[in-house]
């Protein structure tokens, strides 16, 4: 079985308008698409809808694309922030029972979210 955690996935928040949440999608497959009510939420059930996505493409006989096939970024950066912000993150992150790295990736899905019903 291929490692599902090898294949980027994006995430967005969902508007109001298409029932809130968070919309995952996987750059590998153009139709595995999932959601959920957190963004550890939308993870899960996209692990599910990707497992689901590659046994339905070998029960047919068909190849499964390799992770980062479609020539996408790995999904990791690096960033440098002042400490001070650091110690906000952090702060933040503890006072609501989440990790740093998940108080992060809502702050950016929730941004790109509102960049793109403004543009």
């Amino acid at each position: 079985m291929n490692d599902l955690n090898a294949y980027p996935f994006e995430i967005r928040p969902l508007s109001a308008a298409e029932g809130g949440g968070f919309l995952i999608s996987y750059p590998d497959f153009s139709e595995c698409i999932s959601d959920g009510a957190t963004i550890e939420e939308a993870v899960a059930n996209g692990h599910d809808a990707l497992r689901s996505t590659i046994a339905a493409l070998e029960a047919k006989g068909f190849a499964v694309p390799a992770p980062n096939s479609g020539g996408v970024a790995s999904g990791k950066f690096v960033a440098r922030v002042p400490k001070t912000t650091h110690a906000q993150l952090a702060t933040r992150a503890k006072a609501e029972g989440v990790s740093l790295n998940t108080l992060v990736l809502t702050f950016i899905a929730e941004g790109l979210g509102r960049r793109e019903h403004h543009a």
